[in-house]
């Protein structure tokens, strides 16, 4: 697991090497307040999606799911920036469904890592893939990152698309427009 007393002293050496007083009464406790945040952005790292995944049931309809409007929050890799926005997710089952509540908490199970949005979107319609096994998987997700509006290029508004698609998805550019057009409404 995490490492509280590392992260601690991380955060003061950061505070330090940016010329702040670390004994000043507003960030005494912000080195603590750090690492017990990082048990809840970071915490994905210590999850694994099949325990939300393997909770199925039998179905004879076999029509696209989707559910979209997934709302996350992560942390970009290379500048631990947030990045966040919805994610949509789409399967074909094979005989067999998972909660509605599973594909969020799949999703979050992702979010909640340091990673690249491209990863994240891959690593979803993978964990689908593996843990359903269903006939397809389209993944979208939509997000603004930190990393784009508040330094570097500061455009804010601006958003990232990234898009997966698997199985009779990516073979049926048809099932790609309905489920672009399922989100859109």
């Amino acid at each position: 697991m995490m490492d509280h007393e590392k992260i601690k002293q991380g955060v003061r050496l950061m505070l330090e090497g940016i010329g702040e007083d670390i004994e000043r009464e507003g960030l005494l406790e912000t080195p603590d307040r750090i690492a017990r945040m990082c048990e809840q952005i970071y915490g994905g790292l210590y999850e694994d999606p099949a325990t939300h995944l393997n909770k199925q049931f039998q179905a004879t309809n076999n029509n696209i799911v989707v559910e979209k409007d997934i709302i996350f929050y992560s942390v970009c890799e290379h500048h631990l920036l947030p990045f966040y926005g919805k994610a949509h997710v789409a399967y074909i089952p094979d005989g067999k469904v998972a909660g509605l509540s599973k594909l969020a908490r799949t999703v979050e199970v992702y979010a909640r890592r340091p990673q690249i949005q491209e990863n994240m979107t891959a690593q979803i319609a993978d964990a689908l893939e593996k843990y359903l096994n269903p006939k397809g998987v389209m993944v979208m997700i939509e997000a603004e990152h930190m990393c784009m509006t508040m330094r570097g290029v500061q455009k804010p508004g601006s958003k990232t698309v990234t898009t997966i698609v698997r199985g009779v998805f990516a073979d049926d550019y048809s099932l790609q427009q309905t489920f672009l057009q399922m989100v859109n409404r």
